[in-house]
């Protein structure tokens, strides 16, 4: 990604998330966090990552409301971002929140199930290692 498309998928994230937050009134929207913004190399078109805790139901609620919502979207980005053109916004829903929380779940289940001896054995190299 070039220097510029960077600068700009970095403003469009700002901009979209704050017409999310406070303009959009569409009540499936919810809660619904932009994570990230990819823009093509010739800036004319914006994929939009979000986020949205809740049922899978609720995520193609949101993606629906968010994607009915684009147009209105993409006009108050115009307004608000000067640009020769305004890009072509488009959503898709972001899994690597919850694949982290999965991770984190699972890491704490494997430490659940090591054996205290384990446990033990590293305090002691701790200990070693702090010593020298």
């Amino acid at each position: 990604m070039s220097y510029r498309s960077h600068r700009l998928a970095e403003e469009l994230k700002i901009e979209i998330s704050a017409i999310i937050a406070r303009e959009v009134r569409d009540p499936r929207v919810g809660f619904a966090t932009v994570t990230e913004v990819k823009v093509s190399p010739d800036l004319r078109y914006a994929k939009v990552f979000f986020s949205v805790f809740g049922s899978p139901q609720e995520k193609q609620e949101t993606l629906a409301a968010l994607e009915r919502a684009s147009g209105f979207i993409r006009r108050q980005v115009g307004a608000r971002i000067r640009l020769r053109y305004t890009p072509e916004i488009s959503f898709d829903y972001d899994e690597t929140v919850e694949q982290g929380d999965r991770m984190m779940q699972l890491i704490e289940e494997i430490k659940k199930e090591l054996p205290e001896e384990v446990e033990e054995r590293e305090g002691e190299t701790e200990r070693q290692r702090d010593g020298e």
